[in-house]
């Protein structure tokens, strides 16, 4: 079975056609729900219902157009521009600071003309290359002493805290998990990141306790329906949702919770209106493309680091880690698992940012795959060149 499932997904293809079905799909099913999503919301402010059906059907346009340049890229290039394109991220989250747009009591978005830059994503996607780029020169190093395993960490800690002043504790929790993951996979020894975990679960719970909103947030997360109409309000209406959608849902268009009843539907919450239209059915499935996306993105790293290319490994799983903490975090949020975080949805939520730095994740990661199959068949064939005996 194994060998049949190895068959099916590498041979005579140039590229992994799995993980172009999944981001395919998402991105179809993500045009699809932010347009059933935001309609009523959309006529209430534009008298347009198709108004952000329109712009996201745009952004898809936009991002699949920038993620097919950046697939022209070769890897050398991200590879040694790693540092400049850290130091472009922790510029951005400055930026962001000093001119950006304020909406909810934080400052996420940079504002050009008629779209507005999310610096979190950019600074997301340029960390990860970064620590793929570290991991490539000091492998060995992190391996084994404690100060190159910890280089990656105080990198780490300046874009903590810009996050932290915006606030964007969502992309925080990502991008920490993401480069532990990395320095994990990359075989750091596990009794450190028992330790530091031990650290940032203690400072998790003194920053959770600072301040009275984010107490407030723990508090209605444990019990939404405590205070169902006030700081519960928003996880209520999502578990409606979610109990009305059944098996296979009220059908597409029919949702009740996007008529004003569930906040940001379209964006951080759009996975609670596809629960309520398709249904437990149709929640699964989209959970399955995710689960589909994230295994690909393991397999072309681990191709890759099997015929020792460390650093388009190492980018393919801190991707992976990205796609695949974010969607849980994103599902979890809206199901009552976790608290309310303002994360998107991965190639599904509405958001042109970060449409599009997730189109260019899945651009490096063709990239690899590409990469990998060439270096692959150069080496079959020099294998097999030799192994012809001389006349």
């Amino acid at each position: 079975m194994k060998d049949w499932v190895a068959r099916l997904s590498t041979a005579g293809q140039p590229f992994d056609a799995w993980l172009v079905l999944a981001a395919g799909t998402l991105l179809l099913v993500g045009l699809v729900m932010v347009t059933s999503a935001s309609t009523e919301v959309a006529t209430g402010l534009t008298g347009n219902p198709f108004y952000y059906g329109i712009r996201h059907g745009i952004f898809v346009v936009i991002a699949v157009t920038f993620g097919t340049a950046m697939l022209l890229v070769p890897l050398s290039w991200w590879q040694n521009n790693g540092p400049w394109l850290l130091l472009a991220g922790i510029g951005l989250l400055i930026l962001v600071l000093l001119v950006g747009t304020e909406v909810n009591g934080s400052k996420r978005w940079i504002p050009l003309g008629p779209i507005n830059v999310q610096a979190s994503e950019l600074a997301k996607l340029f960390l990860i290359i970064y620590i793929a780029s570290y991991l490539e020169r000091f492998l060995s190093g992190v391996r084994r002493r404690l100060w190159e395993f910890t280089k990656p960490l105080l990198v780490l800690l300046p874009i903590a805290v810009l996050l932290i002043l915006e606030p964007d504790y969502g992309a925080l929790v990502v991008m920490t998990s993401s480069v532990m993951g990395m320095l994990l996979l990359a075989g750091a020894p596990l009794l450190r990141f028992i330790l530091l975990l031990t650290v940032v679960s203690l400072l998790g719970v003194y920053v959770a306790i600072a301040e009275p909103y984010r107490l407030e947030r723990i508090t209605s997360f444990t019990d939404p329906w405590a205070d169902m109409y006030d700081s519960g309000y928003q996880l209520t209406q999502a578990l409606i949702a979610y109990g009305r959608g059944h098996w296979f849902g009220l059908g597409l268009g029919d949702s009740v919770q996007k008529l004003f009843y569930l906040p940001e539907a379209h964006t951080d919450f759009v996975f609670a209106v596809i629960a309520e239209e398709l249904g437990l059915v149709g929640a699964i499935t989209v959970i399955s493309f995710f689960a589909l996306l994230v295994y690909r993105a393991l397999a072309i790293g681990r191709r890759a680091e099997l015929i020792r290319l460390p650093f388009a490994a190492y980018l393919s799983y801190g991707i992976a880690l990205v796609f695949g903490g974010q969607a849980f975090i994103n599902i979890g949020v809206s199901t009552g698992m976790l608290p309310t975080k303002g994360l998107t949805l991965p190639l599904l939520s509405y958001g042109g940012s970060s449409l599009v730095v997730s189109c260019i994740m899945v651009a490096l990661l063709l990239r690899v795959d590409i990469e990998t199959r060439r270096l692959t068949r150069y080496a079959n064939a020099r294998q097999q060149v030799k192994g012809v005996p001389d006349p």
